[in-house]
Formats: structure tokens, C-alpha cells, sequence
């Protein structure tokens, strides 16, 4: 008997599920993300989106933009802002590719997932991406299409 290695337990808060659809998904990073404690509690609620964001470089540190954490309830006046700017840990020479990426090769830094790793410290998965062409999104939705009925005609037949 083998022993499988077991994935790491992660609890996703957020999932950008369309971003392999409008994106061509290059090189994947984890980062950490600078939060405060309301972010965090509101967090382990699993209320936050990162459909709509991004990331962008700033002064040589990388940061996530339109990212939606709602306000923790229990906070009362001491809330963070839902869409404010989060710092995201990397070192310098992840930054360094990611922002010549960008520059040089005209692509973007696209959040895939947020989560929670076993450690329960919050991490974001990050993509350098390049845009799908309206061709390119149908060739992929045919791709998928195919393979799902591929699969229910191998399951018909055993």
C-alpha cells in the first residue's frame, strides 16, 4: 500500500471561479495579505468577493484593490473600510516578476483564492494572467462541453 500525500487543509473564503474563463492563467503565487482584526473575523464568516478585484504595484509593494470584506457586525465604530487597499506579502523578487509582467508583457494580476492555510493564517492565491479573446472563451466553453459529454457517454457505456 501507498500512502497518498494529503492536501493541506485549506477553508476557501473567496473563489474568482470565472477568472479561468476570462483569463489565461500563467504563473501562480501565494501571498500573504495584511488585515485587520475586523477583516479577519469578518473573514471566518466566509462573507468576502474577489470577483471584482485586482492586484497592482505601488511603490515597489504589491496590493490588492476592490476586494469586498464586509464590516464585522460586532464592531460597532471601530469597522474597517469594505474596499480600502490591502498590503500583500511576497518577497521582493516575486514583486519584481509580477510588475514586469505587467509592464513588459501587458498582463494582469488576477486573485484566483482566498483562504484560510492549516497554519489559519489568510492567503491569497495570485495569477499572472493574460485576457481571453471572445474566440478563445468559446474555444475553452467548447473544450468543457466536449469533455462533459465525453464523460456521460463513458459513463453510459460502463
Amino acid at each position: 500500500m501507498s500512502a497518498k500525500k494529503a492536501e493541506p487543509s485549506k477553508k476557501v473564503v473567496a473563489d474568482h471561479r470565472q477568472a479561468r474563463y476570462h483569463y489565461e492563467i500563467g504563473e501562480v503565487f501565494e501571498a500573504g495579505i495584511q488585515l485587520t482584526g475586523t477583516e479577519v473575523k469578518s473573514l471566518r464568516e466566509g462573507k468576502a468577493r474577489i470577483a471584482e478585484s485586482h492586484a497592482g504595484e505601488h511603490a515597489g509593494e504589491l496590493y490588492l484593490y476592490n476586494a469586498y470584506i464586509p464590516e464585522y457586525l460586532q464592531a460597532n465604530r471601530f469597522n474597517h473600510e469594505t474596499k480600502r487597499p490591502r498590503k500583500l506579502l511576497l518577497h521582493k523578487r516575486q514583486i519584481a516578476k509580477m510588475a514586469n509582467a505587467v509592464q513588459r508583457e501587458g498582463m494582469t494580476i488576477v486573485p484566483l483564492r482566498l483562504y484560510f492555510n492549516e497554519r489559519g493564517m489568510a492567503k491569497l492565491e495570485l495569477a499572472i494572467a493574460k485576457g481571453k479573446k471572445l474566440h478563445d472563451k468559446r474555444a475553452t466553453e467548447k473544450a468543457r462541453d466536449w469533455n462533459r459529454e465525453k464523460a456521460r457517454l463513458m459513463k453510459e457505456r460502463g
